[in-house]
């Protein structure tokens, strides 16, 4: 019989996860329908959500040569049946204290710091970039990981150097570099671009560093369809980019730069972003959404 998920202790909630102590080993970390952009928790939430989200990382830790933090699988008998399809069980880790972005193309906050400097995270870029430009070389831009509500930070490689030392930093750049790449590539073959994504890392009690949290979901990445690829223009997305595109439009009546709770969003925007989600997992994976739920007819 499955526990309840009552019969654990709760330890943290984060914009979409929620932590959970199975033993002193493990944890369940729960994925919400909770979406967030530029630091807000947004209403109303995303339906199916969470489970997409464990669908994607499911698949690409199967996908991945590099070591993560599964400590069973999907429907491992420790997973609550109220949660089942939307957790996972995984190690308890020692967690890096910086999000590891990999960039293969330029877009969002690294475009914002290329237009006033020509650099991103103090990596010198050439002359005339623009939206969508493609990277000759993917480049590494971590960022401090922020406390709830409040911003990331992009930092330079030189911080994270300071604050673990150069072997570990360079260990966390180059795994960064090297799955960005894999998972480039089996997008890719789908006709999906990977312009960029963020990890997390942990340590086990061995010293080795280990893939954690969720990973290349629609969440932590920007996939954009191959064929209507333009360089120079906003692409479409498969992604949340799409809520936030919202947000900053017109439309919305909200302000990124002011410190107001952002509106509801429309129904639309909401069932618009669900279908991005599973048309990104049904794309990239070659499964139909249903059969991870359980419910196809």
């Amino acid at each position: 019989m499955r526990p309840e998920l009552s019969d654990y202790d709760h330890l943290s909630a984060g914009k979409v996860r929620e932590l959970y102590e199975i033993d002193e080993d493990t944890l369940l970390m729960v994925a919400t329908d909770r979406i967030s952009a530029y630091d807000h928790i947004l209403d109303p939430e995303i339906p199916d959500k969470g489970r997409v989200l464990t669908a994607m990382s499911f698949f690409f830790f199967d996908q991945i040569d590099f070591p993560n933090h599964l400590a069973g699988p999907a429907d491992d008998e420790r997973i609550p049946a109220e949660v089942l399809g939307r957790a996972m069980v995984v190690k308890r880790l020692k967690m890096m204290p910086f999000e590891c972005v990999a960039r293969g193309y330029l877009t969002g906050s690294g475009l914002e710091e290329y237009q006033k400097s020509g650099t991103v995270c103090g990596i010198a870029l050439p002359a005339g970039l623009s939206e969508a430009s493609r990277l000759e070389t993917p480049i590494f831009t971590p960022a401090t990981k922020a406390e709830q509500g409040d911003h990331d930070e992009n930092v330079s490689f030189d911080v994270v150097v300071d604050r673990l030392g150069e072997e570990r930093a360079t260990e966390l750049r180059d795994a960064t570099l090297s799955i960005y790449s894999q998972a480039a590539a089996i997008a890719e073959a789908k006709g999906i671009i990977l312009a960029d994504t963020k990890f997390e890392f942990g340590v086990d009690e061995n010293g080795t560093l280990v893939l954690a949290d969720e990973v290349l979901t629609p969440d932590s990445s920007r996939y954009w369809p191959a064929e209507s690829y333009q360089v120079g223009e906003v692409q479409p997305s498969f992604d949340k980019q799409y809520v936030r595109n919202w947000l900053t439009s017109a439309k919305s009546g909200w302000n990124k730069s002011s410190d107001a709770t952002p509106p509801a969003l429309p129904g639309s925007v909401v069932e618009a972003t669900r279908e991005r989600y599973i048309e990104a997992y049904e794309r990239l994976s070659g499964e139909k959404f249903c059969t991870w739920v359980g419910d196809c007819v």
